[in-house]
């Protein structure tokens, strides 16, 4: 599959939802089958209850406003309802392997659901994956479906007002990639030789623009993001150009490349909360940095992708 399919088929996933959107898959921790839950509401009408509910609720937030006044510290109510279930709701849409799909007996699988354990784990919580389609996991998170969104999601700079978005925990943008031996670095460095792309795609997209930005290379087409790489294997093409997913399988194949510079056009995969979930976001940020630590990143993508030739 190239990388412009799987980006496309990442962007396309629908909503597996029914009943109105309301019904979701469930799955914890230990794997098992999804199971489905509707969120409706539970309780019965009933006066004389609700009086003293409303009573005790107005009572609740009064004295909530006085200790928020005191302090002028925000209450997480993600992060506190967390504490109370004992588990982490993340939203996935399970249609995007390496990262996130079903195994054979219907559990959640991937380098997003490990992702999402490990990071539960740090807190004492237990990870409950809810699948979610792709168009409707934002939605999902903003209505308190979920606590969070993992799911080879990008970085959106539209939808920053209500969401907040974790540091990179992979780069999915198009890469100048070279043989593993290869002096290159830079575009630059390839002036007066070849790039192979696959035609289309957005790293032939990005050559073009290179190319009239002034870039001396040749662009090398191709019809698919397989022959693209096999002409920089084989010495066919001096770099080529393709997206960090591709590359990163490609590589977990035996391919001997690597990607050399940043990302010529940044598209990070990102944990996505609540901006109101502040104590949450804190909590997100030392998990990671904790993980990337002690090398379990690391050990993830070797797992769902496949170790690099020649790292150890």
């Amino acid at each position: 599959m190239n990388d412009r399919e799987k980006i496309d088929g990442r962007e396309s996933r629908q909503t597996n939802a029914a009943d109105g959107g309301r019904q979701w898959l469930v799955a914890r921790n230990g794997g098992g089958r999804w199971t489905q839950f509707s969120v409706r509401g539970s309780l019965e009408q009933q006066p004389r209850l609700w009086i003293v509910v409303g009573v005790l609720a107005a009572a609740l937030v009064v004295g909530g406003w006085f200790i928020l006044r005191g302090t002028g510290t925000p209450v997480d109510e993600t992060w506190l309802k967390m504490q109370e279930r004992g588990s982490w709701r993340v939203g996935m849409d399970p249609s995007f392997p390496p990262f996130e799909t079903l195994d054979a007996e219907g559990a959640p699988i991937g380098y997003d659901v490990e992702l999402a354990r490990e990071i539960a784990a740090e807190w004492g919580l237990e990870a409950e994956i809810v699948a979610v389609g792709f168009d409707s996991l934002l939605d999902a998170l903003l209505v308190d479906r979920v606590d969070a969104v993992i799911s080879a999601f990008p970085y959106n700079a539209r939808m920053t007002k209500d969401v907040h978005y974790s540091p990179p925990y992979f780069e999915a943008g198009v890469r100048l990639v070279v043989g593993a031996d290869a002096a290159y670095e830079e575009v630059a460095d390839l002036d007066g030789g070849t790039v192979a792309v696959e035609w289309g795609s957005r790293g032939d997209a990005i050559a073009r623009r290179l190319q009239r930005e002034g870039a001396g290379f040749t662009r090398l087409p191709f019809d698919s993001s397989e022959k693209a790489i096999e002409a920089l294997v084989s010495g066919a093409s001096d770099g080529l150009l393709i997206d960090g997913v591709t590359l990163r399988l490609a590589q977990g194949e035996g391919k001997e490349i690597r990607g050399v510079g940043a990302a010529l056009d940044a598209d990070p995969y990102v944990i996505a909360v609540s901006i109101k979930a502040q104590k949450l976001q804190g909590a997100l940020l030392a998990a990671l940095a904790a993980l990337e630590e002690h090398g379990q990143l690391e050990l993830l993508e070797d797992r769902w992708f496949g170790q690099v030739a020649g790292s150890e």
